[in-house]
């Protein structure tokens, strides 16, 4: 486990996850939402994007915690060794999501993007929640079912799930 391609929807505790992961095997971490994204929630041109992204998958090890658009998803599954899905319950992403914003009242999140405050997002994140859950995650399971054969796949599909590979990496 040295490429390590990490997906699913917001609010499921893949960006905690992600980073015991990259301390627990010292690999180091890139979050999707800090290339895709220009301070004040302007999305990053596509060229600029793709062009970090790949400079990330020739590197030797790595742990990307994300989305981005689907050519670049299936270019980071085709070059990973790994795959994690976080797939749980809607009311489990929608309450862990709202939770996190509300946290950030008090506290930055730290693997943010730069200069992208997260509370005026909470409507926006809530609408994508709904659409990836209904609309995207059909298209994102069959992708991840197409490497089943070829990849390492771990589909979390509970928060204990999540828990209990969270403690294997101790």
């Amino acid at each position: 486990m040295t490429r390590i391609a990490v997906i699913g929807n917001a609010g499921g505790g893949k960006s905690t996850m992600c980073r015991k992961l990259s301390t627990a095997l010292n690999i180091p971490l890139f979050p999707v939402d800090k290339i895709q994204w220009k301070p004040g929630w302007n999305p990053a041109p596509y060229d600029e994007m793709k062009a970090q992204h790949d400079r990330i998958i020739a590197q030797e090890k790595w742990i990307i915690d994300g989305w981005g658009t689907f050519d670049l998803i299936e270019t980071r599954f085709d070059a990973a060794d790994t795959i994690i899905l976080v797939d749980h319950s809607l009311s489990i992403h929608y309450w862990w999501a709202v939770k996190r914003q509300l946290a950030t009242i008090f506290a930055p999140r730290s693997d943010g993007p730069e200069g992208c405050p997260m509370l005026p997002m909470t409507i926006p994140l809530l609408k994508m929640i709904w659409n990836i859950h209904f609309h995207l995650r059909p298209k994102l399971l069959e992708l991840v079912n197409r490497y089943r054969s070829s990849k390492q796949v771990i589909h979390i599909k509970s928060p204990k799930e999540l828990q209990s590979f969270i403690t294997m990496l101790r």
